[in-house]
């Protein structure tokens, strides 16, 4: 089981950096520095390295075996990529999702680099033809599961190749102590002895030190080097709201973020298809996600998710190992998760292109006794110690006055010094305290009164003066408390009991049955030697007025870092028309090739097309995430969209009704290209086929050529394509 830390680890990134600065690493550094630049420009459209990614690098080049903790979304893969396109001989990946690995391979073919895979999934086949490539030297990059790995046929081709790196992905799978051990990952132990000069680097977004300790001992990697990235992910927003009427919050919430694609757990699968199927009414596009459904229909809805086809899916946390989707900008649980390693994990999901992603969290009580309860059905004491500690150390998160990013951090051995990120809503809006004592009393004093006895709705219905049924058939309506806190509402009261229950005033005694019991803190806010005071509730609407350019603290310790693709945003205000232009355009081209469209190019990429419209391959090469294999593949098409797009005339029309600007912009299936009404209607469609096919045809020429192998010339698949054009629209 996972270890909590109390400790804070040695401040790895600072030991790293004075032992990198000396004379030796220099010379090793500068001996791949201008080749990893170019290589990363060119295969991958960077011109700059995320924080540690050239020290791991570094290391990896000069066969240094290597641990890699870094946050999802930090750069974790392009610590074997790169290296692996600047040695000699194949690098083998182990990853343990057959969704990642295919994933992986067409995003890495569509940057121009040799890659592919070994799985269950392939046909008998296409499995030698692999093994044929293999041979004869014309893949770099081969991505592997472990149980094919351990096969002996895998281990006697392997041997007789050339392999210079073994890469483990998700490495915390090894370790007994992770929340997501694997048997087959345990086997691993055998790579150093029978490849003993091959280096490894293995990799993980999760591990506590005891889980870290374990995957370097198990891999035999311990004269290795160790490097741990910051956990903070500064591009997600962190807000809790209270769960009561959560489903018209988050209907007002999902109308707000029409279009855009986001993530929400539940704790069951039962919520997961009322939820799925009350959004679909009011008119979302979603699908659902758990271990009940098929596996091809989990499958088909992973795919619809990932190829931008639905906007939303609604999972259990069975959902998202191995999604790579870069643009989910929104994660929602609409439960409690059970621990913050798990929470952490899933609000990870969102935001991977570095562009601002919402993490809203709805909290009750009631979420977290289902949880107890669940827990103390455990039959291990150790087992249940530790799930009951991890879940009051998420519900400490939730009740929190703090900065919700700083206890995060420093659940994972991490401080930092700034009391204020601007991206959490305790930071945005703090919360004042006020006296509650006289509050408190009566609360106490109805406690009491009803002899502990009762759960905290009763309770509070007795305090408020409720009729109903069940307070009249119990008399509990001729009490002395009773009517005695008519001057709060019910909702008031539940927040101000919560509250005493955070600062251990009452308590609650009962998984199945919780009941409100009094203690020796209650005892002396009765006899006054104890002051309580509140803290005031924060309005409970989520707010969509997150801008996170503005929330970027201008401090040193930040300025010094690498501008990432979320900083960059700064000087990049999109033209939202082109934006929506290239995003169909990027659709079109990937739908072509079957892929998800943002291994075309990310959103980070088209925001800044759009916002600098470049006119020459030299300025769209200086475009995030625009490579040279890119660039030659999809240049002139982007080019010629934005040319166009630039040489429109702007339309002379009369001023939109206001009704028609509050609407919210969709952008799945309208096209932000309207025609004028004075323009006459008659052969239109036509003519904007045929020129839309005609502008395609150097596209759809080279994906044809691609598709089949490049076995047939340019010239002959257009001779082809033409005849069949002419052939099917007969004047």
């Amino acid at each position: 089981m996972p270890e909590i830390m109390n400790e804070n680890p040695p401040n790895t990134f600072t030991l790293l950096t004075r032992q990198l600065n000396t004379p030796a690493t220099y010379m090793q550094k500068n001996k791949y520095g201008l080749k990893m630049h170019k290589t990363l420009q060119k295969y991958f459209g960077y011109s700059d390295f995320r924080p540690l990614q050239e020290d791991i690098i570094n290391d990896v080049l000069n066969d240094r075996d290597t641990f890699v903790l870094m946050p999802t979304g930090g750069g974790k893969s392009l610590c074997y990529q790169l290296p692996a396109l600047l040695k000699d001989g194949i690098t083998v990946v182990v990853s343990p999702l057959i969704s990642l690995m295919k994933d992986q391979v067409d995003s890495l073919r569509e940057s121009g680099v040799d890659a592919a895979y070994l799985n269950s999934t392939l046909k008998p086949a296409e499995s030698k033809r692999i093994y044929e490539e293999l041979k004869r030297g014309e893949i770099k990059i081969l991505y592997v599961a472990p149980e094919r790995l351990t096969m002996s046929s895998t281990i006697t081709l392997l041997k007789s190749l050339n392999v210079s790196l073994f890469a483990i992905d998700e490495s915390h799978c090894i370790s007994e102590w992770g929340h997501d051990f694997r048997p087959e990952y345990r086997k691993l132990n055998f790579l150093k002895k029978k490849f003993p000069e091959v280096p490894i680097v293995a990799l993980t977004a999760t591990a506590t030190p005891k889980v870290r300790e374990d995957t370097i001992e198990q891999l035999g990697i311990k004269h290795g080097k160790t490097y741990v990235a910051s956990f903070d992910r500064a591009n997600l927003f962190y807000r809790v709201r209270a769960k009561k009427d959560t489903y018209d919050n988050l209907l007002q919430y999902l109308r707000k973020k029409k279009g855009e694609s986001g993530i929400i757990y539940c704790q069951s699968r039962r919520t997961v298809d009322s939820l799925t199927n009350k959004l679909k009414k009011d008119g979302f596009n979603v699908l659902p996600y758990h271990a009940g459904l098929k596996d091809s229909q989990r499958e088909k809805n992973q795919e619809m998710f990932i190829k931008d086809r639905t906007d939303i899916i609604v999972a259990t946390i069975a959902f998202g190992m191995g999604i790579d989707k870069p643009n989910v900008r929104f994660v929602i649980h609409y439960d409690l998760p059970k621990n913050l390693e798990s929470y952490y994990q899933e609000t990870g999901r969102g935001g991977r292109d570095g562009l601002e992603c919402e993490c809203v969290l709805f909290f009750s009580h009631g979420d977290r006794y289902k949880i107890e309860y669940f827990i103390k059905q455990k039959d291990k004491k150790e087992e249940r110690d530790i799930a009951l500690k991890q879940l009051s150390e998420m519900v400490d998160y939730c009740e929190s006055n703090i900065c919700r990013r700083k206890v995060l951090l420093r659940y994972f051995g991490e401080e930092t010094t700034e009391d204020n990120c601007g991206k959490c809503d305790v930071c945005l809006q703090p919360r004042i305290e006020v006296d509650g004592t006289s509050d408190a009393k009566l609360l106490i004093n109805c406690i009491k009164e009803l002899d502990q006895r009762f759960g905290m709705n009763h309770v509070i219905d007795v305090l408020t003066g409720s009729r109903a049924k069940k307070i009249t058939d119990k008399k509990h309506h001729l009490l002395k408390n009773f009517g005695q806190g008519y001057m709060y509402p019910k909702d008031t009261w539940l927040d101000m009991a919560r509250d005493m229950l955070r600062q251990d005033i009452i308590k609650v005694e009962g998984a199945r049955y919780p009941l409100l019991k009094l203690n020796r803190n209650s005892e002396e806010v009765l006899s006054g030697k104890r002051m309580v005071t509140f803290t005031r509730s924060a309005d409970d609407e989520i707010h969509t007025d997150y801008d996170p350019v503005e929330f970027i603290p201008e401090k040193r310790e930040r300025a010094e870092r690498p501008a990432s693709a979320l900083q960059r945003k700064v000087n990049d205000n999109p033209d939202r028309e082109l934006f929506d232009k290239l995003k169909e355009l990027r659709i079109l081209l990937a739908q072509m090739q079957d892929v998800p469209p943002y291994i075309v190019f990310a959103d980070t990429s088209l925001r800044q097309m759009a916002a600098r419209k470049p006119r020459t391959s030299e300025e769209l090469l200086k475009i995030t995430g625009v490579g040279e294999y890119k660039l030659k593949k999809y240049g002139d098409r982007f080019l010629k969209e934005i040319e166009k797009h630039l040489s429109e005339p702007e339309e002379m029309e009369q001023p939109p009704d206001k009704k028609e600007l509050a609407k919210p912009s969709i952008q799945k299936k309208t096209t932000s290209r309207t025609i004028a009404p004075l323009i006459p209607k008659p052969k239109l469609e036509k003519q904007m086929l045929l020129r839309t096919m005609d502008a395609l045809e150097d596209d759809l020429v080279k994906m044809i050529k691609d598709k089949l192998g490049g076995v047939f010339s340019d010239e002959e698949i257009r001779r082809e394509y033409q005849s069949l054009i002419k052939n099917n629209n007969p004047e």
